[in-house]
């Protein structure tokens, strides 16, 4: 695996790692509000792994065939789930944190998005590609 990456390779990297994030979120976060605006019921945290995991899908083969360019292999498969466990269980505690300080639960998600994207964003990066800064 690569230890470094030039300047201007990085920065496309991110460029895609930014147009990729936002889809993703973005589908996250639009099956998490139907699941809590169309189920009152559903727990936010429930809804939340049901969103993680439709976006799981999609961010795994956008972020290997666009954002880092590299071919899907095992280990790099289970760095990304690896990743994203890390990335779950943050996002997990922080939704539970931002709830119990009051933020409706339409709204709790999205600092818990301003926290864990760029953590994110540095472990898929490193697990597909081997580059840690």
């Amino acid at each position: 695996m690569k230890s470094t990456t030039s300047p201007s390779a990085t920065k496309a990297q991110v460029i895609r790692f930014i147009i990729v994030g936002v889809l993703a979120t973005g589908l996250q976060y639009g099956v998490y509000l139907a699941l809590v605006s169309i189920l009152p019921r559903f727990a936010p945290s429930l809804a939340n792994t049901v969103a993680y995991a439709v976006s799981f899908v999609f961010n795994y083969i956008a972020s290997t065939r666009f954002t880092f360019r590299v071919r899907s292999t095992a280990k790099r498969g289970a760095g990304f789930v690896l990743s994203h466990v890390v990335n779950y269980v943050l996002q997990t505690l922080l939704l539970a944190l931002f709830l119990h300080l009051g933020i409706p639960k339409h709204f709790a998600l999205i600092p818990v998005f301003a926290i864990c994207v760029p953590t994110n964003f540095i472990l898929v990066r490193f697990f597909l590609t081997g580059i840690l800064h």
